[in-house]
C-alpha cells in the first residue's frame, strides 16, 4: 500500500480554518459597514452635505441640529455661533437630549440646575438649552473669532475642554447645510407610514417657537375635497422672507425647508416642496427631485392624513 503524504491530511485542517476566520471577518467588516452607514439595523440615518463631505445623524439628532440652528437664527446669531453650539451639543449629549450625566447635567449640553442654567424641565426642553447656550455665548467678548474649544470652554466650563475640536468638522457640515448654504442637501426618512395623521396647528406652532414670528405660516385652504377631509387642510404654507440676518431669500428658504425635512417624522411632515425642488417621504432615500411645478413663493408641508 503507498503511504498518501501525511501533509496532505495534517494542510486541511489549517486552510480549512484559514477560510472560516476570512469569512468571519468579511462578515465582520461588513456589518461594521452597515452598522455606520444605518445606525446598527435601525431606520436610514438622514444625511447632511455639504462641501466640507457628509454627516449622518439619526432623526432625533437631527431634529436636535435644526433646533439648535433655528434658535440661532431667531436671535440673528451668525453661523459660527451655530457651529460652536453644534460641536459643544455633539461633544456633551451627541445631539441627545438626555436625562442623565455628570453630577445633575441634563439635556443636550450637559447643563445643571444647580449652577443656574433652569430646572430640570427647562433644560430638557431643546428650544430652552439651545436659548440659555447662546445667552452665555454672546457675553464671551469676540467668541465667533476665538478657536472654537475656547469659545465652548468659557460656556460649559468642561473638564476636557480640548475634546470640542474632535466634532468641529461636523459642525461645519452640519452648519453649512442647516443655514440653507447648501442647497438640495439635507434629507431624512420622514413619518413611518402607520395611519397618523399631521397636526397643522402643531407644524404652525413649532416652527414660531423655533424660529419667531417671522416664520409665521397659514394654512392652505384650497383643494380641499370630499371624504372625511373635507374643511381640513393638511397643507401648511410657510412664507420666505426676502432676507434674513445670514444671507438672502434662497438661503432663508432652505433653512425652513430642513427644519421641515428633520422634523418630518416628529411632526408628520410626508411631503416638502421648495422652489422647483421636492423632498418626499416615500421617496426620500433619492434626496430631493426637481419638478416641472414651483410651489411659488411659499414653502409647502404636505402633512399625512
Amino acid at each position: 500500500m503507498v503511504g498518501v503524504p501525511r501533509s496532505v491530511f495534517s494542510s486541511r485542517p489549517r486552510l480549512l480554518r484559514a477560510a472560516v476566520a476570512c469569512a468571519v471577518l468579511l462578515g465582520l467588516a461588513a456589518y461594521v459597514a452597515a452598522h455606520l452607514l444605518t445606525g446598527g439595523g435601525g431606520p436610514p440615518r438622514c444625511v447632511a452635505r455639504a462641501e466640507g463631505g457628509d454627516v449622518l445623524l439619526d432623526p432625533e439628532q437631527a431634529v436636535n441640529a435644526a433646533t439648535i440652528e433655528a434658535v440661532a437664527a431667531a436671535r440673528g446669531l451668525p453661523e459660527r455661533a451655530v457651529t460652536i453650539a453644534l460641536a459643544t451639543a455633539l461633544q456633551e449629549s451627541g445631539l441627545r437630549n438626555i436625562t442623565h450625566g455628570d453630577r445633575d447635567s441634563l439635556g443636550l449640553f450637559q447643563q445643571r440646575p444647580s449652577q443656574g442654567w433652569g430646572t430640570a424641565r427647562q433644560i430638557q426642553d431643546p428650544v430652552y438649552a439651545a436659548g440659555k447656550f447662546y445667552d452665555h455665548l454672546v457675553k464671551v467678548p469676540g467668541y465667533s473669532r476665538l478657536p472654537l474649544t475656547v469659545a465652548a470652554q468659557r460656556v460649559q466650563y468642561s473638564g476636557f475642554p480640548q475634546a470640542y475640536a474632535k466634532h468641529e468638522t461636523e459642525a461645519v457640515v452640519l452648519t453649512a447645510t442647516l443655514t440653507g448654504r447648501s442647497a438640495a442637501a439635507f434629507s431624512c426618512p420622514g413619518p413611518p407610514d402607520d395611519g397618523k395623521a399631521g397636526d397643522p396647528g402643531r407644524v404652525q406652532a413649532a416652527l414660531e417657537r423655533e424660529f419667531g414670528a417671522e416664520a409665521r405660516s397659514r394654512l392652505n385652504v384650497t383643494g380641499q375635497g370630499g371624504g372625511k377631509h373635507a374643511g381640513s387642510s393638511r397643507e401648511v404654507l410657510v412664507p420666505v422672507a426676502d432676507a434674513s440676518a445670514r444671507g438672502g431669500r434662497t438661503e432663508r428658504g432652505w433653512e425652513l425647508a430642513y427644519w421641515a425635512v428633520a422634523h418630518s417624522d416628529e411632526l408628520r411632515i410626508e411631503r416638502v416642496s421648495y422652489g422647483k425642488h421636492v423632498w418626499s417621504a416615500r421617496n426620500s432615500g433619492d434626496g430631493w427631485r426637481t419638478s416641472d411645478k414651483s410651489s411659488g413663493s411659499d414653502i409647502r408641508l404636505g402633512l399625512t392624513r
